[in-house]
């Protein structure tokens, strides 16, 4: 399991404060580092969502609900955000309020491992670049079934590991050696952008989250990539 610091404390601990320090300027660079793909590809998401035609979701490590608004627009949804990070939580909802959102999306701090939510109470539940941050990964897949409806969707987009030359090593390059210097840079955080591609070299990706979920309480899963295989979709079914 990689950590975003080495305090000694747990991995949630060490994740609430990283992205507490960095919540202003994470959206910015988000969209910059990526160049703006992690729009497409959260697209791709909601287009898959759509399908389920959901009421209710939940949106798990909603960050600053840029998922979920983009879930909310132009459909009925009623989106629950949920967050480890108050900062994030906060940046979230003046999006939300500036946006006219509040009747569509209700963001709160929580815990994707002990969610505060009855049993079946979601039609559909999705998590944008998020599981590989928690700090038992069955737990929370487990939890998230839990307050899903039988037969409904989870969906995950995450980070993979591209195979291909050249854009394997081009990616590595960028990821270990660009892309902390700009977010040191921008975000002052000496560490959280160096976590990033370590954290994704650290987690699993393609069959073996697909395994993760069977295990987990969930089945007819499938994975798609997308760029190459920088991100995945991966979907599965509550039992």
């Amino acid at each position: 399991m990689v950590n975003p610091a080495n305090t000694g404390k747990g991995k949630k601990d060490e994740v609430r404060a990283m992205f507490n320090s960095i919540a202003r300027s994470y959206d910015f660079l988000n969209h910059f580092l990526s160049f703006g793909i992690d729009i497409v590809w959260r697209k791709r998401l909601i287009k898959e969502l759509k399908k389920y035609s959901p009421e209710y979701v939940i949106d798990i490590a909603t960050g600053t609900g840029d998922l979920a608004i983009m879930a909310a627009k132009g459909s009925n949804m009623k989106i629950t955000g949920i967050d480890l990070s108050e900062k994030m939580i906060d940046e979230g909802k003046k999006k939300i309020a500036k946006l006219g959102f509040e009747n569509k999306i209700m963001l709160i701090t929580d815990d994707a491992e002990d969610l505060k939510f009855d049993d079946n109470t979601y039609d559909a539940a999705m998590v944008a670049f998020g599981i590989r941050n928690f700090e038992n990964l069955g737990k929370g897949l487990k939890e998230i079934s839990r307050v899903l409806k039988k037969g409904s969707p989870l969906l995950i987009l995450e980070f993979s590991k591209p195979s291909v030359f050249p854009v394997k090593q081009l990616y590595r390059f960028y990821s270990y050696k660009i892309l902390p210097f700009i977010g040191r840079l921008i975000s002052k955080n000496t560490r959280a952008y160096s976590y990033l591609p370590e954290s994704i070299d650290g987690f699993i990706s393609g069959n073996e989250v697909l395994k993760a979920l069977e295990e987990n309480g969930y089945s007819q899963c499938y994975y798609k990539k997308f760029t190459f295989g920088i991100s995945s979709l991966y979907v599965g079914h509550k039992n």
